[in-house]
C-alpha cells in the first residue's frame, strides 16, 4: 500500500461525517461504502428484527438496504443526513415485505422484541402492548426509541409535520405504559417487565 493509499485510509477511518463518506463513496471510495457499511449493519438488522419475525429475513433486507444505497448512490444528495436517507430505503422494504406477507397470511405474532427474545415474558408483554398500538403511532415510537431517530428525521420520513410526530409519539406513549402498567403491578416492582418498559411516558429531558 503506498503512502498516499495509506493516508487517505486513515482519513476515512477518522472521519465521523456520514454524509461525507456516502460523498466518499459516490467518488468511488470502497473504504468510505465499507465504513458506512460497517456502522449501519447492526442498526438496521435490529430496525428489521424489530418489524419481522424472521431472522433471516431481517439480514437478508439489512443487506438489500446496502445494495440499494449502491445502486442509487449517484442519486444522493448531502440534503438529508444518511441515516435517515438509509431508514428510508429500510421503510419501504419492510413495507413491501409485509404486503408480501399479508398476501400470503403469514404475518404472525413474532416480530418485534419477540423475534430477539422468544423466551422473554416481559418482551412478549411489550410486543403485544405495541401491537395494540395504531400502526402510525408505533411506527414513529419505534423510530424514537430503537432507532434513536430526531423528531425531524421521523418527520421527514413519514412526510408528515413534526408537531404530528410530537403528539402521537406521545399518545402511543401513554397507551403503551397504561397497557403495561398491569403486568407491573402483577410481577412487582424491579422485574423484567421494568427493563422491558424502557419507553417514558413523557418526553426525555432535552427532547425538542
Amino acid at each position: 500500500m503506498g503512502l498516499l493509499e495509506a493516508s487517505r485510509e486513515v482519513a476515512l477511518t477518522a472521519m465521523t461525517s456520514d454524509e461525507a463518506l456516502m460523498l466518499e463513496f459516490q467518488r468511488g471510495s470502497r473504504e468510505a461504502f465499507e465504513e458506512l457499511f460497517a456502522r449501519y449493519r447492526e442498526p438496521l438488522y435490529g430496525f428489521f428484527c424489530r418489524r419481522l419475525e424472521s431472522r433471516e429475513r431481517a439480514e437478508d433486507l439489512a443487506q438489500d438496504t446496502f445494495l440499494a444505497v449502491i445502486r442509487a448512490s449517484s442519486r444522493y444528495e448531502p440534503r438529508a443526513l444518511v441515516r435517515t436517507y438509509l431508514y428510508g430505503i429500510a421503510l419501504n422494504l419492510v413495507a413491501s415485505e409485509r404486503r408480501k406477507r399479508v398476501r400470503n397470511a403469514v404475518l404472525v405474532e413474532g416480530g418485534s422484541e419477540v423475534a430477539a427474545n422468544a423466551d422473554s415474558d416481559a418482551a412478549l408483554w411489550v410486543r403485544r402492548a405495541l401491537e395494540r398500538l395504531d400502526a402510525s403511532e408505533r411506527e414513529i415510537l419505534m423510530l424514537r426509541e430503537y432507532e434513536q431517530l430526531h423528531y425531524s428525521e421521523i418527520a421527514q420520513l413519514l412526510r408528515i409535520p413534526v408537531n404530528t410526530v410530537r403528539s402521537r409519539l406521545f399518545r402511543a406513549r401513554l397507551a403503551l405504559k397504561i397497557w403495561l402498567e398491569p403486568e407491573k403491578r402483577a410481577h412487582g416492582s424491579g422485574t423484567a417487565i421494568d427493563a422491558a418498559e424502557d419507553v417514558p411516558a413523557r418526553p426525555r429531558e432535552g427532547e425538542v
